[in-house]
This record gives structure tokens, C-alpha cells and sequence, in this order.
């Protein structure tokens, strides 16, 4: 039997671990809002990614040789995407603009056999170009499910997962890793400047929107567009030279 001193210790302990990881709680929740439409509430993945955060405490093991602030971040994202998985936050019309925009690109790319600009996209759309731009800032958030897990890294952020979307799509399921790795490499390469530079800040160092936005002097809103339109344009890529179905 337990002490009541014991107890109290228990429930002390528990108590300090929640209130150091609340932070965690709330960067992995913001990380995973800015890729949403602004109807979903930053309070509500908080409060939810609290709840994945007892769950790894009550639940951690240290026997099992892993760090509690890596299981907790397994648990918080596993909770807060569970829950985003019950709201139909990414309807059909964005899914249906995400393919118009990804058959676009590749449309347009076919034309001018080079890498088409946003000018030229839009107008294979029939499309403006706010309008256009506002088609990419509806789509972000797509890619969640696959933005989110798959990594060891703190934000799991892994951009073969990324443009293969789902997981049955992702490249281990596909074709040998360094193939892709090499038509992505070559993809890169042939994107505009600005575009890439938006990718290699948000995959390689890591950085949020907002923080790109700072550091490129551009509005946050544009970012985002760039970032939609980049990972698009490597899909079409993609998609021509190894159908996502592939093998299937």
C-alpha cells in the first residue's frame, strides 16, 4: 500500500512534469495552426494536446530508454491530429483546388517547358491572380497528416512525406528512397528562387511562417501561398515522372 505521503509526492511530481511541458503543448499546437484555415481554434489543439500530455505522463516508461519530451510530443501531435481528423476542416472543395492547382502546374510546365510562374498557372486555371493566390492560401494544411508525423525530429517535419501526402503514398511504399530523393533534388533546382528559399527555410532550418515571413520581408499570407504553390509544383513533378499510384 501507498502512503498518503507517498500519494502526494505522485501527484506533486505529476503536477511539475505537466507544468513544464505546457510550453511543448503550445509550440507544437501553434505549429500545427498555422496550417489551417483560420476557423479552427489555437485554444482548442492547446487544450487537446494537454490532454495527449497527461496521457504521456501517466503512461511514460523509462525503462523503455526514451526521453519523456519525445514521447510527449508523440502523444500531443497523435492527440491533437486525432482530433482534427473529426472535422471535416479540409473539404472537398480545397481538395479539389489543390488538384486543379497541381494539374495546372503541370499543364503549364508542359507548355513553357520550364518552371511556370504564378501569371502563367493562374491563367491555366482561368483564374486571376489574387484569385489565384487566394486558391493557395485555402489549400494550406492539405499535407497535415504527413507534415506531422514520420519523424525523430522536434517538428517532424520531412518533405518526402510532404509531397507523397498520405501514408500509403509515402516513399518508402513507393520506389527506393534516394530515387526520390534525387527527382525532389532535381525538382528543387528547377523552381523558382523564392520558392525554394521558402523550402529550405520551413524543412532544413526549421522555421515558422511567420518567421520566414520576417526574414524575407514578405507578409505572412505570401508566405504561406509560396510555400502551398512549392509543394504543388514538386507534386506535378513528381507525379509526371513517378505516379504517386505507382505500383499499386
Amino acid at each position: 500500500m501507498y502512503s498518503t505521503v507517498q500519494v502526494d509526492d505522485a501527484c506533486a511530481e505529476r503536477e511539475r512534469l505537466i507544468l513544464e511541458h505546457l510550453p511543448q503543448v503550445r509550440l507544437i499546437a501553434r505549429r500545427i495552426h498555422e496550417r489551417l484555415p483560420d476557423s479552427v481554434s489555437l485554444e482548442d489543439l492547446v487544450s487537446t494536446g494537454i490532454v495527449g500530455l497527461i496521457s504521456a505522463i501517466d503512461n511514460f516508461d523509462p525503462a523503455q530508454n526514451v526521453k519523456l519530451r519525445t514521447y510527449a510530443e508523440y502523444k500531443i501531435r497523435g492527440a491533437i491530429l486525432d482530433s482534427l481528423r473529426g472535422l471535416d476542416w479540409a473539404s472537398r472543395d480545397r481538395r479539389r483546388k489543390a488538384k486543379q492547382i497541381e494539374a495546372a502546374i503541370a499543364a503549364a510546365e508542359q507548355k513553357v517547358s520550364r518552371s511556370a510562374s504564378e501569371e502563367e498557372i493562374a491563367s491555366q486555371l482561368e483564374l486571376g491572380l489574387e484569385e489565384y493566390r487566394q486558391w493557395l492560401v485555402e489549400v494550406r494544411g492539405l499535407t497535415l497528416n504527413s507534415l506531422d508525423y514520420g519523424s525523430d525530429r522536434e517538428d517532424g517535419r520531412k518533405l518526402l512525406e510532404t509531397v507523397s501526402d498520405s501514408r500509403e503514398h509515402w516513399p518508402s511504399e513507393l520506389f527506393e528512397s534516394n530515387e526520390l530523393e534525387r527527382l525532389l533534388a532535381e525538382a528543387i533546382q528547377k523552381m523558382p528562387a523564392v520558392e525554394r528559399t521558402v523550402l529550405s527555410l520551413y524543412y532544413k532550418e526549421e522555421l515558422t511562417l511567420r518567421e520566414i515571413a520576417e526574414v524575407m520581408k514578405l507578409h505572412l499570407s505570401r508566405i504561406s501561398q509560396l510555400k502551398s504553390q512549392a509543394i504543388l509544383r514538386l507534386r506535378a513533378y513528381l507525379q509526371k515522372r513517378w505516379p504517386l499510384e505507382h505500383g499499386r
